[in-house]
């Protein structure tokens, strides 16, 4: 078979035209060396050359057949169902085919070579039947389709007289992949001529050609070892004459049989298998999607590895070149036009999930050519996907261990980081529109969700809990707020579709293998426009890439920007609305949520003039708030608000209220489940929080990280005592690891707790029924810790958290606070950071008046600074910005200005005056001067 004209290193090569590939190899390499890869991109012609693949296939299979003798599509010539057709007839048929998008055989090599026509074509047959080469749509490669690809316009007799083709490579069927013992044996064969032009074919046949690679390290069943065990004993006794062709054919018969029912028993136990992984009562099959599809053909990933390992045995300047560039051809014209095309057909395809997974255990991920080279082309076919294909792939990603997944997630950092720095972005192509680093974003979510997979969860899983019932008991308690619309305390958190498909939420992340935090890409962060990106995100548009869609890779202060423009454009809303009315229906204008409070009454105050609004109108509360103090002067330019709250949070922690209680260990608060109050109160701290988030201020509370857990509508489970309650985690740690058989001898505990009020009265719960009379166990501990955890964490401050969360819920509802915050990010939000480095304040310090960093009283300024102690720091951050906390992002957020403060006089060589921003870095229209 001759070669087609310009491919480098064609699949049916001949020996002797070594010297013309390899120097065709060498050029190809240059060129990849100097500029990145030398192929065409997928232009225009796309659709058209994918479509001319379809009708192909289509043909084939009417003319052809697909080989299975137990063929059922009416539209195969295997089936026995279609007529005698000539060529003309077969090409009008194919194209009703593929207009009507019928159903495709998949070629069954195995099947194939058992016919009474061999597979195996010499050149001169080939060249008569295809003329001038067989080629591909693409021209590049020697199959790229689904099927064994021939030129239909070079066919001058039936084609249902000829045999399927089957390219060959040195005695290789691409249609049967490559086995680590061939290419152990090819490089065997190389070394020893130290000729490496073969092992150079041999791997551009098989990664350039979707077939080959679908098909390559296939898990062999038992009888597939014994014929190929039999196969070389009987090649050993030709010359000796030991059996008859007869006999041979006859048992290879009766392992093809064997063959055959092992693939079918092993469907039925792999079926049985799902049915009894699936709970009763389940309508939905969890196999049904994964382990019954063609896409569930094992893959032996320690074949891959150990083949990888053979290959980078070798010298890579001698396959690196190839290697990359069949790679780039396979995704970007082959693979990549299918899924532009035929995306929800190509789920169907067997073993198509194998291709990625090989190409991502190669051993070069890590370095500098595959980056720049084959990675951009990997992260966009993977992103294109569909997405039962994506779980597929995050499944086995799940099973890598922690340092190969955080090295892959470094490659992917890496290429983002590369394009940001050599791609220039102008207003018409920002960094939404590089496909490079979109693409990049989309397979890292698939490293997320496998980091969490693949770790420790948090049990049970967000998918097993019950749903909230929002018809719970009447509270004794009377709440005036929960009579206000909708049931603000049941919110049920965002799903995504592919954590949906996996079984799994972010909120069931306890350890994962990577840290979430390493997601985080700090320069792409600092580079995205977030405004451009936010209106992106609220657009909702499928045809515009937005980053908030994919929070993980954006850090905590990037994402707190999208909600402050969230939070501005809902306020500037209400404010229009309020005009509007005022203008038709004659109303009094009320732009703003006014709050006249009295100082030493702030609690009562707040309660009445909240639960007047949201009685009469909850949609107040989104609008900008504006404090005023009674009998004091002052115009709320934010200052007034901040001193608000802290005012207020300082007296609902008040010990005299008694409505939370203080952990003298963990130094947090926590709900006093016997408080007094009524769940108005506990509803006010809600709205608090909610507005505090809401307006940008950061508030001084300590609550222990399960109650902002809890606020994304996960309850609390036994590890959340950890950071809760460290004395009795302790405890009941000690209880699980014991495992002598004496353990009611040894602990003496019942399934009934004590417990204290905040009063000391000592108290005791049953966690099952008549729990004082049942000991703990070995079998039963577990059961113990969970249900007391729960007790502790959900059940006894059920109604206090309830009117807690509704009341957060009634300014939050409409936020993407929750799609774009992990709990732990939330506490950051609300209350700000815990690291106070004032080296970062310095840098991001302004000067104006004269002064510049090299004047000597601002350094002295900044020497005293640096001499204080850490309570002196929050005084002066609570002096000069309202808020003694670090904002999310760091103190390099706020905006310092120090200024000389006029001329210099008799009384002192200068004065500096500190202006600052009274929000964040990015809210530069609320500037305030302080004296």
């Amino acid at each position: 078979m001759s070669s087609p004209q310009g491919s480098p290193d064609p699949a049916g090569a001949e020996e002797g035209a070594s010297n013309e590939t390899i120097g065709n190899e060498e050029e190809a390499g240059a060129q990849s060396e100097q500029g990145g890869s030398s192929w065409p991109q997928p232009q225009d012609t796309d659709m058209k050359r994918a479509a001319a693949q379809l009708i192909e296939k289509y043909y084939f299979q009417l003319t052809v057949g697909c080989g299975n003798a137990h063929c059922d599509n009416p539209n195969c010539a295997s089936s026995g169902k279609v007529g005698t057709l000539t060529s003309n007839e077969a090409a009008g048929k194919a194209l009703q085919l593929c207009a009507a998008r019928a159903r495709l055989c998949e070629v069954v090599g195995a099947k194939v070579r058992r016919a009474s026509q061999s597979l195996t074509l010499e050149a001169g047959v080939a060249s008569s039947v295809s003329g001038k080469g067989h080629s591909s749509a693409s021209g590049n490669t020697a199959t790229c389709s689904l099927v064994q690809d021939v030129n239909m316009a070079s066919v001058s007799t039936p084609s249902s007289a000829l045999p399927p083709l089957s390219p060959m490579v040195d005695g290789l069927n691409t249609a049967t992949g490559l086995t680590e013992e061939t290419l152990v044996h090819t490089i065997a064969e190389c070394r020893s001529s130290n000729n490496y032009a073969k092992l150079r074919r041999l791997l551009w046949a098989v990664f350039s050609n979707e077939i080959a690679l679908r098909h390559s390290f296939i898990q062999r069943s038992e009888p597939v070892e014994k014929k190929s065990e039999l196969l070389v004993r009987n090649k050993s006794k030709d010359n000796e004459g030991a059996q008859s062709k007869e006999e041979i054919r006859a048992q290879e018969e009766d392992l093809d049989k064997d063959l055959d029912s092992a693939e079918d028993t092993a469907c039925e136990g792999e079926a049985a298998a799902c049915a009894e992984a699936t709970p009763e009562g389940d309508t939905k099959d969890p196999c049904k999607d994964f382990a019954t599809t063609p896409n569930s053909t094992a893959l032996d990933i320690s074949e891959v590895r150990r083949a990888y390992a053979a290959l980078f045995e070798c010298p890579e300047a001698e396959f690196s070149s190839t290697l990359t560039n069949a790679v780039v051809q396979l995704l970007s014209d082959s693979l990549g036009i299918q899924l532009r095309v035929y995306k929800d057909a190509f789920s169907a395809i067997p073993n198509n999930i194998n291709i990625f997974i090989i190409l991502l255990e190669s051993p070069a991920l890590n370095t500098t050519d595959f980056i720049e080279g084959v990675m951009p082309s990997l992260c966009r076919t993977i992103g294109q996907l569909p997405e039962r294909d994506q779980a597929h792939l995050t499944r086995h990603l799940a099973s890598w261990e922690a340092p190969r997944l955080h090295r892959l997630l470094e490659s992917l950092h890496q290429l983002i980081t590369i394009r940001l720095l050599t791609t220039e972005f102008i207003q018409d192509f920002t960094i939404n529109d590089e496909e490079a680093i979109t693409s990049a974003t989309q397979v890292m979510k698939l490293l997320f969700y496998a980091s969490i997979l693949g770790g420790k969860l948090d049990t049970p899983l967000l998918r097993d809990l019950p749903a909230e019932d929002p018809s719970l008991e009447p509270s004794t308690h009377e709440d005036p707020f929960s009579s206000v619309g909708k049931d603000w305390a049941a919110r049920p958190p965002p799903k995504d579709s592919l954590g949906s498909l996996l079984g799994i939420h972010v909120l069931d992340a306890r350890t994962p293998l990577v840290p979430l935090s390493e997601f985080y890409d700090d320069f792409l962060s600092d580079q995205l426009e977030m405004d451009r990106d936010f209106a992106l995100y609220k657009a909702g548009s499928s045809d515009k890439f937005s980053f908030l869609y994919y929070p993980f890779i954006l850090t905590p202060a990037t994402k707190a920007l999208g909600l402050y423009y969230d939070n501005r454009i809902r306020m500037y809303s209400e404010r229009r609305m309020s005009i509007y009315q005022q203008l038709i229906e004659g109303m009094a204008a009320n732009p703003y949520l006014k709050l006249r409070v009295r100082r030493d009454h702030i609690i009562d105050d707040a309660l009445v003039e909240l639960e007047m609004v949201a009685l009469d109108n909850p949609g107040d509360l989104k609008k900008q708030m504006v404090v005023e103090f009674e009998g004091e002067q002052g115009i709320d330019e934010g200052g007034l608000s901040k001193e608000f709250f802290q005012l207020i949070v300082e007296q609902i922690f008040n010990p005299d209220y008694a409505m939370f209680c203080f952990n003298n260990e963990s130094r947090t608060f926590w709900f006093n489940p016997n408080c007094f109050e009524n769940d108005a109160q506990f509803t006010l701290v809600g709205i608090v929080l909610g507005l505090a988030i809401y307006n940008n201020v950061i508030l001084d509370v300590h609550f222990p990280p399960v109650m902002y857990k809890k606020l994304c509508s996960k309850p609390g489970s036994f590890h959340d005592l950890r950071d809760w309650n460290t004395t009795l985690y302790r405890s009941l740690v000690e209880l699980l690891e014991y495992e002598g058989d004496d353990l009611e001898e040894v602990f003496m505990q019942t399934f009934r707790v004590g417990y204290q009020d905040v009063f000391g009265t000592s108290l005791t719960h049953d966690l099952k029924t008549d729990g004082d009379n049942i000991l703990v166990s070995q079998a039963s501990k577990h059961e113990f810790v969970e249900l007391y955890a729960d007790f502790l964490l959900n059940k006894m401050v059920e109604r206090q958290f309830r009117a807690f969360r509704r009341g957060f819920n009634m300014v939050t509802d409409d936020s993407p606070l929750v799609n774009l915050f992990r709990p732990e990010e939330l506490e950051l939000l609300i209350c700000g950071s815990q690291h106070y480095d004032f080296m970062e304040l310095m840098k991001s310090t302004e000067y104006d008046g004269g002064y510049t960093s090299e004047t000597p009283i601002v350094q002295a300024f900044w020497e005293l600074v640096h001499d204080m102690t850490t309570e002196d720091k929050k005084r002066l951050l609570q002096f000069t910005t309202g808020s003694a906390r670090v904002p999310v992002g760091g103190l390099a957020r706020l905006k310092l200005i120090i200024a000389r403060h006029g001329p210099d006089c008799d009384r002192c060589d200068s004065e500096a005056v500190m202006q600052v921003s009274r929000e964040h870095a990015w809210c530069r229209d609320m500037i305030m001067n302080g004296a």
